[in-house]
């Protein structure tokens, strides 16, 4: 074996969806900020994320975290995410275990009960508070970037599925919002495979009849992910529930309740007056995994009512792993065999 490079990963999911974090290998890449940092590996080096996130060493169920070291001096760390198919802004899950990796492996110290970090996304600071006992982190409620709804009801020819009543909203990413009732379809895991159909003839439909830009950052662009809403109801402790499925990348589910997506999701509930400002709201993904949500308070984006959202949820680490890169192998940069990947990531 001759190694080109090796980077080394700590494994880990929050709430299912997959999160793993590279601490070794890389120490830092050009840019001042996150983001600049982000269009760098996107514009300059993508071969990295090619290597890890491809088959034979990823897969499609994946995203991997470079952690890398800040410039602001408001955070504690940088970190870059970098999924199979696209390099997102901000990710709520990806940032949970960020930060359970940060504090269970020692990189920053953990301090008990609660320890806070500032960590420096592509889409700006995020203010982690770890739960934290006995040498793990046991909850992560993350202060989120400002999330507002760009256009509200839009209709939307969709091919198979008629026309479409569409709210696109941002929280971190690019959301359209439909109703799990109007595709007719139900949220339940077994229905995972029509989910993922549909979200993807939306996601494009959208994309071709909506310019979603960022108010404030116009680099920040189109559609990611779809979001299939169910009804809203008051559980069993109170608080307000919900179940989604939020079909992203390369036409799959987010294992997880979809952190920028309830932040999304709550900055339209707040419009429609069914969520108030300080109201718990608790999202369910169809695989049995929740986030907690809560609304801080009111601002703006580029002249939009906009929130201040807050979620919660947990993450796991689950191993380590290093992946060795040979100059000789054929597939060093990875490849994305179609009949399981939509597009070529």
């Amino acid at each position: 074996m001759r190694v080109k490079q090796t980077v080394s990963l700590v494994t880990a999911h929050a709430e299912g969806e997959v999160g793993n974090v590279l601490v070794g290998g890389i120490i830092d890449v050009p840019g001042r900020t996150a983001f600049e940092k982000m269009e760098y590996l996107r514009d300059s080096n993508d071969s990295l994320r090619r290597a890890i996130l491809f088959e034979p060493r990823g897969s499609l169920c994946q995203a991997v975290n470079v952690l890398l070291p800040t410039a602001n001096p408001n955070a504690d760390m940088a970190f870059v995410i970098m999924e199979a198919t696209k390099y997102p802004a901000m990710s709520g899950s990806n940032t949970m275990c960020v930060a359970t990796v940060i504090l269970e492996t020692g990189i920053r110290p953990m301090i008990e009960p609660e320890t806070k970090l500032v960590l420096e996304s592509p889409g700006g600071l995020i203010e982690a508070r770890c739960t934290c006992h006995d040498g793990k982190v046991e909850r992560v409620t993350l202060r989120m970037l400002p999330s507002f709804v760009l256009e509200k009801n839009v209709s939307v020819d969709v091919e198979g599925y008629g026309t479409l009543s569409v709210t696109v909203a941002y929280g971190g990413i690019f959301y359209a919002i439909v109703d799990a009732e109007a595709l007719g379809l139900k949220l339940n895991a077994q229905s995972a495979r029509d989910l993922a159909t549909a979200g993807v003839s939306i996601r494009d439909a959208v994309n071709r009849t909506i310019d979603a830009v960022h108010p404030e950052n116009p680099k920040i662009r189109r559609v990611a992910n779809v979001i299939i809403a169910g009804k809203m109801k008051r559980g069993a402790s109170g608080a307000l529930e919900t179940v989604s499925a939020t079909v992203i990348g390369n036409g799959r589910l987010d294992r997880s309740p979809c952190g920028t997506g309830v932040s999304a999701r709550m900055a339209l509930l707040l419009q429609d007056g069914v969520l108030d400002v300080g109201e718990a709201v608790i999202h369910h993904s169809i695989f049995g995994t929740n986030y907690r949500g809560r609304i801080l308070g009111e601002t703006t984006v580029g002249g939009l009512p906009a929130i201040y959202p807050e979620i919660s949820g947990r993450a796991w680490v689950t191993g380590l792993y290093n992946v060795f890169i040979d100059p000789d192998d054929p597939l060093a940069e990875g490849h994305c065999p179609g009949d399981v990947w939509v597009s070529q990531g």
